[in-house]
């Protein structure tokens, strides 16, 4: 996803933020499958609390990218980088990875 990251600024920024949310929104989707399939009832709490943090974070990164750039140039190049990212997860990648 860093190779996507455009090198001038505004870009840069607006990329690297929503980059940035992109992994976050991930980890928000990894800790909701544990929370449903967990059994221990403290321990599906725990990673609802972690679901709602990775959440809160993924809209805190594409609110601040919009501080570099119009809602809807923000928007757009969002959707262009989930895109890209639903294309390298298809691929995968033959080691697991946690926000790289």
């Amino acid at each position: 996803m860093n190779e996507l990251v455009r090198k001038l600024e505004p870009g840069k920024a607006v990329d690297r933020l929503l980059v940035a949310g992109l992994i976050e929104a991930r980890s928000c989707e990894r800790f909701d499958l544990l929370r449903q399939h967990v059994q221990d009832a403290e321990l599906a709490a725990f990673y609802g609390s972690l679901f709602e943090s990775e959440a809160r974070h993924h809209s805190t990164y594409v609110r601040l990218a919009k501080l570099f750039a119009k809602d809807e140039v923000v928007d757009k190049r969002l959707d262009e980088l989930a895109a890209t990212e639903a294309e390298i997860i298809a691929v995968g990648d033959v080691l697991p990875r946690m926000h790289s």
